[in-house]
């Protein structure tokens, strides 16, 4: 009868009908025990038939078995505190719920309110100098063994790893690849030997944390450059010194020209020229070689903007073996007497930063992992985390949930880290390469009409207004057309003059539109996004900066 069948729909008819099974159950059955409901507060049901055992701890009253009687609904005496302990528990669900609802409404006050900017620590204050280098030049010139070699030199990559890598090169025959794999992490690269994007890798000295950025030499990833030379304080231009392979970077066509004045442009103050493979068969060290290289580069520099004796230092290396990377070694190379690669870096004076001011971070990057991440470089300001941001140029407001500095979590960053942030309150494809984040207070300037001092660099015919290009302006890549040729200006004596064409070797001051709105500033104010490259059909035709962002009313 207790297991589930024969239960009648209600005990009075089973007393109705008297059916004696009924009533001869109640004997055994305590009905003082409290009814099982889900109540966690509900006492346990004991039937008096088995014995239980109960812990010392927990004190259990002694049940008695009173006289058998008719039970109905209306005599139980478990009816009343049924409903009114029904009545506590819905009392204590609503209380429950109001404080629920309270605590959810204070997370989202905090949620909304913006964090205040925490004071300068001492770690931070005494953080070590940040710099970053990027290593250009012609495809095949060494750029990523170079970088590789710093790596294992300075501890960043084990020699179990080179190993591996030494292992994997030597199957494919490739075995002198194996010290760019720890830069080229893509399958494609390493098969082809090619660097497509702009690796990243760090590596620290006594006094400076240094962040190596590979740019790609050929020539079909010149926009992947650009990206990469925005982000540097310092470029290293790899040269290499086999026969015919110098020749062929810097005299017919190659990107050794095009990205020396590419670096330039992105405003690189300081340029080391590493003539590398000086070991190779064909130069063995050779001061004749060096030479040659040196003095054909210098005046090519020189016409580019840098200056030969502040801004332009020599030294010859070899990627392969090490040398004149880490340490000197002058039984190669007597007739040079300075200091290896690494040593020269660390004594570099202290590049200077607009730390005081808005906050501005050029997007190079993003992707999705766990949420949204994007990439750049500091260029002013202060980031730290619970920070309240803007998107430029499409004004999306959004939150800092986490600092990474070279695979590092950090509460802030400053100007010169290269960084990952994670956001809130903004989807993946509301962001684009270019965009720019802002402090709320000093947003950068936005728009689509510009005037700016453009200088022709390489261009085989005339330009005039209605010319087409591809604009690169910090980590932008947008469409532009020249609206209007305002004026040529001489470069010697500064006289303006009206024309109608433009043509190599010319400087003038244009009005250009792009096609959607892009985060730009005047050269005057922000250098770092004031200074842009024209190129077309794949080649730099022109460089210049920006004098006024305009409205379109304008």
């Amino acid at each position: 009868i207790m297991n589930g069948q024969n239960i009648p729909d209600a005990w009075d008819d089973g007393a109705a009908n008297g059916t004696d099974g009924v009533r001869s159950a109640f004997t055994n059955l305590n009905i003082a025990a409290q009814p099982f409901i889900p109540n966690i507060n509900a006492a346990k049901f004991v039937p008096a038939a088995r014995k239980v055992e109960i812990p010392e701890e927990v004190v259990q009253p002694e049940v008695a078995v009173p006289e058998v009687v008719e039970m109905t609904i209306e005599n139980s005496p478990n009816a009343v505190p049924e409903q009114v302990e029904s009545k506590e528990m819905e009392d204590d669900v609503d209380v429950k719920d109001e404080v629920m609802n309270e605590e959810v409404e204070e997370v989202e006050k905090v949620d909304v309110k913006e964090v205040e900017e925490p004071p300068l620590s001492p770690s931070l204050i005494n953080k070590e100098e940040h710099v970053n280098v990027v290593f250009i030049g012609h495809v095949d010139a060494g750029k990523s063994t170079i970088g590789g070699q710093i790596m294992y030199l300075t501890g960043m990559v084990d020699k179990r790893t080179l190993e591996k890598y030494e292992r994997e090169a030597k199957e494919k025959n490739r075995e002198t690849w194996y010290l760019s794999w720890a830069l080229d992490t893509n399958q494609e690269e390493r098969d082809k030997g090619k660097t497509v994007e702009v690796g990243r890798a760090y590596f620290e000295t006594e006094s400076k944390h240094f962040t190596i950025l590979d740019a790609p030499g050929h020539r079909s990833f010149v926009p992947n450059m650009i990206g990469g030379a925005s982000q540097a304080d310092v470029a290293v231009l790899v040269i290499s010194a086999r026969r015919g392979e110098f020749e062929t970077g810097f005299e017919r066509g190659g990107q050794t020209r095009e990205h020396a004045m590419l670096a330039k442009t992105a405003g690189v103050h300081h340029l080391i020229v590493l003539i590398n493979k000086m070991d190779d068969s064909t130069v063995k060290w050779s001061q004749e070689r060096y030479d040659e290289c040196k003095e054909k580069l210098t005046p090519f520099l020189k016409k580019v903007g840098f200056n030969p004796k502040k801004d332009i230092h020599f030294m010859p290396c070899s990627g392969l073996t090490g040398a004149n990377l880490k340490e000197s070694d002058y039984a190669n190379h007597p007739w040079y007497t300075g200091l290896p690669l690494i040593p020269y870096l660390d004594n570099l004076p202290t590049v200077s930063r607009s730390g005081a001011g808005p906050l501005r971070l050029p997007i190079v990057d993003k992707y999705k992992d766990m949420g949204v991440i994007v990439l750049g470089k500091v260029e002013s300001g202060r980031l730290y985390k619970g920070q309240q941001l803007v998107l430029q140029p499409n004004k999306r407001k959004l939150k800092v949930l986490g600092i990474q500095s070279d695979e590092v979590d950090t509460e802030s960053a400053i100007a010169g880290e290269n960084v990952k942030v994670r956001v809130d309150s903004i989807e993946e494809d509301e962001i684009s390469k270019g965009f720019v984040l802002c402090s709320p207070d000093d947003l950068c300037s936005t728009g689509t009409l510009f005037d700016a001092q453009i200088a022709i660099i390489e261009y085989k015919s005339i330009i005039c207004a209605g010319y087409s290009a591809i604009l690169h302006i910090h980590t932008c890549i947008e469409e532009v057309v020249i609206k209007q040729l305002i004026c040529l200006l001489d470069r010697k004596t500064g006289e303006k003059k009206k024309t109608r064409f433009v043509k190599q070797d010319q400087t003038v001051i244009a009005r250009l539109q792009t096609q959607g709105p892009v985060c730009i500033e005047s050269f005057k104010n922000f250098p770092q996004m004031g200074r842009f490259t024209l190129r077309d059909e794949g080649r730099t035709i022109a460089i210049g900066k920006v004098l006024k962002v305009l409205d379109e009313s304008d």
